[in-house]
């Protein structure tokens, strides 16, 4: 009996005691920058009280009353910060704000996808991503793996360009350190893609919105990536090699003056890419002359304690220089298969020069109440694009034996058609973008001790525009001696576009938004309610665009749950592409096109014990997008054809859920799995389907749009050797269904009737490390003991060899009927790469 009066008073104590609580709040900045810092983890040391900043570097802690304690802030990037704090009484509220310093960590790059505030953050070391086995060397090539409802197009493994739920790659927002990115215009092949402007050896975080995004940012359709370079507080340098290029960068600072503060940074990076080794694999057999460059640097200088001037500079160069000679294609099924041979003469000269230049001024004072800043913004971007190509194919299109029961099965018993397509292109193009905005921000802090806040943001921006475009491309088809199409007079041509557009335009844009936080004593509460305006004034359109954002989670709650709704009006002004006609010429008085958003979103962070000692997280959103004013389109390959008119109305809906964690501990993973329809209807057309077998054709008021992916998985794997953490497996699996298209040239009334087969791929690289500094004194002697770290890895590419499809020829015979031939992507192919870090 004693005993238990005993126990009991003790449980009854423990329960007394862990009432005894105070609240800590506050926010967290950047020692130099001013700026706020999110995803911070802020916990007790020696205790269990664990929490984390959020978008605004705001954070809200328990911790146990009457007892000095310490309180932690740790952030990849960033020195690890101390605070001490004296014992408190019940129930006060202590206001605790820490200034944490960044450094440039080897472990420093910081990754956070479309969160529920923004929920999906996801944190990794810089060797894993630098190490993911990717064919175009790309960053944008992890994304489908992480980010939520992301997927690669027909373009494959050669291409940077991703899809985002049910929309194409133009609706997608780039940003580099709050400078618009934008890429050339004239790519049509995946072949022909250089390399991406992120470049991976510079970064320092970035932010992805899969949609349902605020109003600071800008007027697309579909995502914003947004990217923050790093700023570097010491000499650091890497240098790599591969079959497939190779780069290098170096980074660094400098006092400059007689105060601490007048601090100069650099930061230079300079890429190769060759894709010669791996297009030697397709089908076309021929000369490829494949070079890309890229080199970009980030300078800044800290003026003083409260003005910071930075520049950002790009050169990027990209030659495809191609000699096809013979190409060897098949198509067909178990019982009927075609095989189409085709022998060229000719070549292709492909070349694209871009430049960016961007100038920002910040102006971030010191103030302990009501922080304030102020960001002027000025930017160029110039573009020479040139495609040159005088091929003819001649082909010869046969059916297959397919019974292997006969002698001659897999040999040509029956030759359908033969004859030639010749296509002569000269292109010519050249863009300016010119930019400049003013952005500033306040953030009105409460007087009532409750760490409730509003945060205000407005923007400003002007930008000039001025494209010139020489098109001059022709197509002819020839069958049996006959030109197609054949009226037995003249030798007409397939197409003819000869045309030069000249475009001068402005646009103004701006927006104003407010986040406010609110804390109760149950949950936690943050609304961002904003507005864009812009204007053209070539089509003389002006548009106003509401967004809005509502996140809610509950605080004395067992599960770890957050909960978004977020939605508005996204209009994308047409940019030059979507003007331009089928034959050549510009549709000035094209309008934006709309897109109604409404997002519901879920987070949950969980234990698997089983599994791991680190918490995993889910996160899941579903979402419908209403669209109206579309212009339709086609993709091939990589190439967009936009219709040129405001003549489709379309919706989009699916669900997105994405794991990750520790799978294996110490080495992040994730799980990707998407659902999506996205459909259209032509305006002024009754679209038709019609069933195989079927002779009759039925009405429908929705068909598939180019990009309706039904399903698509993803998965980033990461693994060791449990004796050797040294030697680390990295594997990129990818599966998704195929994406509709239709007859070339006859693709309204039955619209994207056939689809592309399933899309399968494995990539799995092996990395081990030569040499770590930190074993110097084992090593004394090892002969890369002057780098700071070394690897060597090898990846195998598509290492399952599976045929996916590019896209389709289509060869037509004399008497106008059509076959698809289908192109195909890489095969099977390893890559050797070697890196050193100083």
């Amino acid at each position: 009996m004693g005993k238990s009066t005993l126990y009991l008073l003790l449980i009854l104590c423990a329960f007394q005691l862990s009432g005894q609580e105070i609240e800590v709040f506050g926010k967290v900045t950047d020692l130099e920058a001013g700026t706020p810092i999110d995803f911070v983890t802020v916990y007790l040391e020696g205790g269990s009280y664990a929490t984390e900043t959020d978008s605004e570097g705001l954070y809200r802690l328990k911790a146990p009353a009457n007892t000095d304690i310490y309180i932690i802030f740790t952030r990849i990037g960033y020195s690890e910060a101390k605070v001490f704090v004296e014992k408190t009484k019940e129930g006060i509220t202590r206001n605790i704000n820490a200034q944490m310093a960044p450094k440039t960590s080897e472990l420093g790059v910081t990754i956070t996808e479309s969160r529920i505030e923004d929920l999906g953050i996801i944190r990794e070391e810089v060797e894993d991503l630098v190490y993911l086995p990717t064919a175009s060397g790309n960053f944008e090539s992890v994304l489908p793996s992480i980010a939520l409802g992301v997927s690669s197009g027909t373009g494959g493994e050669l291409s940077s360009q991703y899809n985002v739920r049910g929309g194409n790659y133009d609706e997608n927002l780039v940003y580099v350190n709050d400078f618009e990115i934008y890429r050339p215009q004239l790519i049509r092949s995946s072949q022909q893609e250089g390399l991406s402007f992120p470049n991976i050896d510079l970064i320092r975080d970035l932010q992805f919105s899969s949609g349902g995004f605020q109003a600071k940012y800008g007027d697309k359709l579909s995502s914003v990536l947004d990217i923050s370079y790093k700023r570097p507080e010491e000499f650091k340098a890497t240098a790599s090699g591969s079959l497939l290029g190779a780069s290098a960068h170096i980074e660094g600072s400098k006092q400059i003056g007689k105060n601490k503060y007048n601090k100069f940074r650099y930061l230079v990076g300079a890429r190769y890419k060759t894709t010669k080794y791996l297009l030697g694999s397709l089908d076309i057999e021929g000369e490829y002359l494949p070079n890309f460059t890229d080199f970009q640097t980030y300078l800044s200088y800290d003026i003083n304690k409260s003005w910071q001037v930075g520049v950002l500079a790009n050169y990027n160069k990209s030659v495809y220089n191609f000699t096809p000679e013979s190409g060897q294609q098949g198509a067909g099924f178990v019982d009927f298969a075609l095989q189409l041979l085709t022998f060229y003469e000719g070549q292709e000269k492909d070349g694209f020069t871009n430049g960016m230049t961007g100038v920002s001024l910040t102006y971030l004072p010191e103030r302990e109440r009501n922080p304030v800043y102020m960001k002027f913004l000025a930017s160029s971007y110039t573009s020479q694009e040139s495609e040159t190509f005088d091929i003819i194919g001649e082909y010869f299109l046969q059916q297959i034996e397919t019974n292997f029961g006969k002698d001659n099965a897999g040999e040509p018993i029956a030759l359908l058609g033969t004859g030639a397509q010749h296509e002569f292109t000269r292109n010519l193009l050249f863009a300016n973008v010119n930019n400049f905005q003013y952005k500033g921000g306040i953030e009105l802090q409460s007087d009532n001790g409750s760490g409730s806040n509003h945060f205000l943001e407005w923007s400003a921006k002007y930008q000039s525009e001025y494209i010139f475009d020489k098109i001059n491309e022709w197509e002819r088809l020839d069958s049996a001696g006959y030109s197609i199409p054949y009226n037995g007079e003249t030798i007409p041509l397939n197409f003819s576009y000869q045309t030069n557009n000249t475009l001068l335009s402005n646009r103004f844009t701006a927006y104003f938004q407010d986040a406010y936080s609110l804390y109760t004593g149950s949950a936690e509460w943050r609304f961002v309610a904003g507005a864009r305006f812009s204007y053209w004034d070539l089509n003389k359109e002006s548009f106003i665009s509401p967004r809005f954002q509502v996140l809610y989670k509950p605080i004395n709650n067992r599960n770890d749950l957050t909960f978004k709704l977020s939605g508005g009006v996204y209009n994308q002004s047409p940019f030059y592409r979507e003007m331009r006609l089928e034959d050549g010429s510009l549709n000035t008085d094209l309008q934006s096109q709309k897109s109604l958003h409404l997002v519901g979103g879920l987070g949950y962070d969980f234990y698997w014990r089983s599994v791991s000692s680190k918490k995993f997280r889910l996160i899941s959103e579903i979402y419908y997008k209403k669209m109206t004013d579309i212009v339709s389109y086609e993709i091939d390959n990589v190439r967009i054809r936009y219709s040129g008119e405001n003549d489709a109305n379309a919706y989009a809906a699916g669900i997105d859920v994405r794991v990750n964690g520790e799978f294996v501990p110490g080495a992040e993973s994730w799980v990707n799995l998407s659902f999506l329809k996205t459909n259209e209807q032509l305006i002024g057309v009754e679209h038709l389907q019609r069933s195989i077998g079927d002779s009759i054709a039925t009405p429908v008021d929705w068909v598939p749009r180019p990009t309706d992916q039904f399903m698509s998985l993803n998965m980033f794997f990461q693994d060791y050797l449990p004796m050797n953490k040294n030697f680390k497996m990295n594997l990129n699996l990818g599966i998704s269904t195929g994406l509709p298209f239709g007859l070339k040239g006859n693709n309204k009334v039955y619209r994207n009737t056939y689809r592309y087969p399933l899309y399968q791929r494995v990539d799995i690289g092996f990395a081990y490390m030569l040499w770590d500094r930190a074993n110097k004194e084992k090593r004394p002697n090892h002969p890369l003991r002057v780098f700071r770290k070394s690897w060597l890895s090898l990846d195998v590419l598509n290492m399952l060899q599976i045929r996916n499809i590019a896209s389709y020829t289509w060869v037509k015979a004399i008497n106008n009927r059509q076959f698809a031939i289908p192109n195909a992507l890489t095969s099977r192919r390893v890559n050797l790469r070697f890196k050193v870090e100083f």
